[in-house]
């Protein structure tokens, strides 16, 4: 089924919906309550029936909250949605607020002098309610865990997804379910734990060697899962969602169990039992410390061994990239034909792309909803077009074109921003400042112990030394045919995470000029063992996964220095040599012009 335009939510109904849950709170004795973007696997990707932000406030990012309070409502948004945000909410009853510059908690404090705040603890996570606790110490302010006050308002809101699971092969996988538990397993036995609860869509259906149907875009199961240390698992799932094909693959460590056994299922675990404390709802704490079980705080066990890639995993990360390189060339090449002749639009554009992908006889699903924003539509970070926003291609304006894919052995995401005929002299120095920074870190040597936020300035030093930047990180983690958004690993100036070979991580800088245009360059990189020079330290470096030309109409070429210009005369020479031999006609011949040495 080819990408839908409609828009996600009516922010002509936030007055009356805001009322309705004010006047449910008052009812409740509640001042205020949170409205989280999240669900209770923390997904960044939500089922309908979670679409509680968007469904109150209109808001349809992909990150954010609300707080309600009975003078204010205030919508959170970080860098990449200050504009989007406007343009969806409605104003009048909706207060933007920029988030972290703004925390939630000395917010609320200002804001409201005395109150209950309720909040649903299988929505928040126990680190979020305790930093707001924290910060709201000493007030006469607190929080009270209770229903969910959306819920009891939004009176058509859809069921629990029941998409069907499905097995992901060993072949792709490159390591037993088996052996993936007894390894986990090991870990928490040398802990002293008994168990590990997992919540994270994407750490079961790794561990498991599973895939599912619950959320648009990520082949990801809704579910909760108990790991033992003795390697077992008890998968609290719904029945529809695993057939018999499916339950013949889980092997006999696998154990089956209803959603409502979930609860019912932690009280009765031998502690000390490991929760995620930034990840798992605060629910879950909860219910084992009212039974007695002792918590201890620990990672997802599953997270850094899932970050990084067996071999098997990067082969077919490597084989899915150069496979839908050859579907982006096709694109390209159809778009320099077809812009210039005038009456596209940016759905026209998203429809075209999405059918080269399709043509490959290979794609699964699309990894996010294409971001397509030409002119001043670029310039929302996460634009997401609709038919109310859908903006015609313009000559003299750039096209900023945010996409990916989903194939059983790889997860794609890449960016590129093009020339409409004449960008003007300004857009191209900024293009080419953008493209320095993605060549400064596709080029980078690191030691061991090395995180992203050591590195992200590397992406921005081009940026700065002309006085702009970007409101977003440089980089996040990708799943290998999972979340195309995976922890823990990412590019920012927040991350702590040390890189490690298998990692594969986004490298996106861009600059954005609000009311002009945007200007976004992304490839996908993994972290590998860099070859020894020097004093022969051990260091690492990174593998280019994307192969697609640059825009060369946009690349000034005097700007470069003489190491950029061989990187990107020798990236293009790989991109020739990797994707002619998958295209044919027009888009070979474009490819060729597209490759040439810059001269």
């Amino acid at each position: 089924m080819f990408q839908t335009f409609t828009s996600q939510a009516d922010p002509t109904q936030g007055a009356a919906r805001l009322a309705s849950l004010r006047a449910r709170l008052g009812a409740e004795g509640l001042a205020g309550f949170l409205v989280p973007r999240s669900d209770a696997h923390q997904g960044e990707y939500v089922a309908a029936r979670d679409e509680r932000l968007s469904w109150l406030t209109g808001f349809t990012g992909s990150a954010g909250f609300a707080i309600v309070l009975p003078g204010v409502a205030g919508v959170f948004i970080d860098g990449r949605y200050r504009v989007q945000v406007r343009g969806q909410v409605d104003l009048a009853v909706f207060t933007p607020v920029p988030w972290p510059e703004v925390k939630p908690g000395p917010w609320i404090r200002d804001t409201l002098a005395e109150g209950v705040v309720g909040f649903d603890p299988w929505l928040h996570t126990a680190e979020e309610i305790a930093g707001l606790e924290a910060a709201l110490a000493g007030s006469a302010v607190s929080l009270r865990a209770c229903a969910n006050m959306v819920d009891a308002i939004w009176a058509d809101q859809p069921g629990p997804p029941l998409g069907r699971a499905f097995a992901h092969p060993l072949a792709l996988a490159g390591e037993s379910s088996l052996a993936k538990r007894a390894r986990l397993a090991e870990g928490l036995r040398a802990a002293g734990q008994k168990a590990a609860v997992l919540t994270l869509p994407d750490s079961i259906c790794w561990l498991l060697n599973i895939r599912g149907a619950d959320v648009p875009r990520n082949p990801v199961l809704h579910a909760f899962a108990v790991l033992d240390d003795a390697g077992d698992v008890a998968l609290f799932v719904d029945g529809p969602k695993i057939d018999a094909a499916l339950r013949a693959h889980l092997d006999a460590g696998v154990r089956l169990c209803a959603p409502e056994a979930f609860v019912p299922g932690l009280r009765a675990l031998p502690g000390p039992v490991r929760v995620d404390r930034g990840s798992a709802p605060l629910a879950v704490s909860q219910e084992l410390q009212a039974a007695g079980v002792e918590v201890v705080w620990g990672d997802d066990p599953c997270r850094l061994p899932k970050a990084c890639k067996t071999a098997a995993e990067l082969d077919g990360m490597r084989a899915a990239h150069l496979r839908d390189g050859a579907a982006m060339v096709q694109f390209l090449c159809w778009l320099d034909t077809e812009a210039p002749k005038g009456g596209l639009s940016e759905i026209d554009v998203v429809s075209a792309l999405e059918g080269f992908r399709r043509a490959t006889n290979a794609l699964h699903d699309l990894s996010f909803d294409t971001i397509c924003g030409a002119g001043p539509n670029g310039a929302i970070i996460h634009y997401r077009v609709t038919e109310e926003t859908n903006r015609p291609l313009r000559q003299g304006e750039l096209l900023l074109v945010d996409s990916g894919a989903q194939y059983a052995d790889g997860t794609t995401d890449i960016t590129r921003t093009m020339a409409l005929g004449d960008a003007g002299a300004e857009a191209a120095a900024c293009y080419t400042r953008v493209l320095q920074g993605m060549i400064a870190l596709s080029r980078a040597r690191f030691p061991k112990g090395i995180a992203g936020r050591d590195i992200d300035a590397l992406a921005r030093a081009p940026l700065w030394l002309a006085g702009l930047d970007y409101d977003h990180g440089t980089g996040h983690g990708v799943g290998a045919f999972l979340s195309v958004h995976e922890g823990p690993q990412r590019i920012s100036r927040l991350s702590e995470v040390p890189l490690a070979p298998g990692m594969i991580l986004s490298n996106e800088p861009g600059y954005y000029r609000e009311g002009a245009f945007g200007i976004r360059l992304e490839n996908l990189i993994v972290v590998q063992e860099a070859e020894a020079l020097g004093d022969k330290r051990a260091q690492f470096s990174f593998e280019t996964l994307t192969f697609v030309p640059f825009d060369r109409r946009l690349i000034v070429s005097a700007m470069l220095s003489p190491g950029e210009r061989d990187w990107l005369d020798a990236y293009h020479a790989t991109v020739w040599d990797k994707i002619a031999p998958r295209v044919e006609g027009a888009a070979r011949d474009w490819l060729a012009a597209a490759c040439a040495p810059l001269g």
